[in-house]
């Protein structure tokens, strides 16, 4: 399988990283925004109580398509880009945050400040971004999170404000949330902890969650990042001038 594919794929992507356009975004009382509802919301039977939303980064993979660099040490404002990334999901509110290394990870260990994160390798990274995602999903077993809010290395164009929309629409550890562009939807994703186990089950190769979220589109809640977010991948060579 190709050695990047967890940072060049959505997990509810297709393999030819097409969007998913079977559900729709919510809106008013249902959906997400800057000021939307926050962990603790409001259920059928009264509040719902709050719970830690943990940052899961998916930082594994080795840029094939970049020569071979891994994306997690591409320079990014004078540090490697992983960096900027758990940057994102702590300023968005996430805690814990777990770090999946496995392309040249005992140099991004020794190169990047990943102080305050749990970090654990995927052995079997260049299977694709599925073993990733299982790794990061078993290493947040036991945590007490409620759900876990999935990035990737390589999106620098999506801040803290999108990260912090997703992570304010979570209500229960069965919740589904995905970001949207333009009705798109796309990065992060966060899966309740009630969610991880069949996750885990259908992720293999380059799929990731792509089966979980298709079998349950209808229960995807969508939240507009689009106006605060640009989701594009560093992939290539020509993607890099996006890192100046």
């Amino acid at each position: 399988m190709p050695a990047e594919a967890e940072t060049e794929q959505d997990p509810g992507r297709d393999p030819g990283g097409r969007p998913d356009r079977s559900t729709a975004p919510l809106t008013g009382a249902e959906g997400a925004g800057p000021e939307g509802a926050g962990a603790a919301g409001v259920g059928p039977a009264g509040p719902v109580a709050a719970a830690p939303v943990a940052g899961l980064l998916l930082a594994a993979g080795g840029g094939r398509r970049l020569g071979g660099r891994p994306k997690a040490l591409l320079p990014y404002r004078g540090r490697p880009l992983v960096e900027n990334a758990v940057r994102v999901l702590r300023e968005a509110g996430c805690d814990p945050v777990h770090v999946v290394l496995g392309a040249s990870a005992d140099e991004v260990r020794e190169r990047a400040d990943l102080s305050g994160c749990v970090v654990v390798d995927n052995p079997d990274w260049a299977e694709g971004m599925g073993s990733s995602l299982r790794v990061g999903l078993a290493s947040l077993a036991g945590t007490g999170a409620g759900a876990a809010l999935v990035s990737l290395v390589d999106q620098p164009g999506i801040g803290a404000r999108a990260v912090a929309r997703v992570r304010e629409a979570y209500r229960s550890p069965t919740s589904l949330v995905a970001a949207s562009y333009d009705g798109e939807r796309g990065h992060p994703v966060l899966f309740g902890a009630d969610r991880w186990p069949d996750i885990a089950a259908t992720a293999t190769g380059d799929r990731g969650a792509r089966v979980h979220l298709k079998e349950h589109a209808a229960e995807v809640m969508l939240v507009e990042c689009g106006d605060v977010a640009a989701p594009f991948d560093i992939d290539t060579p020509p993607d890099l001038a996006r890192l100046a």
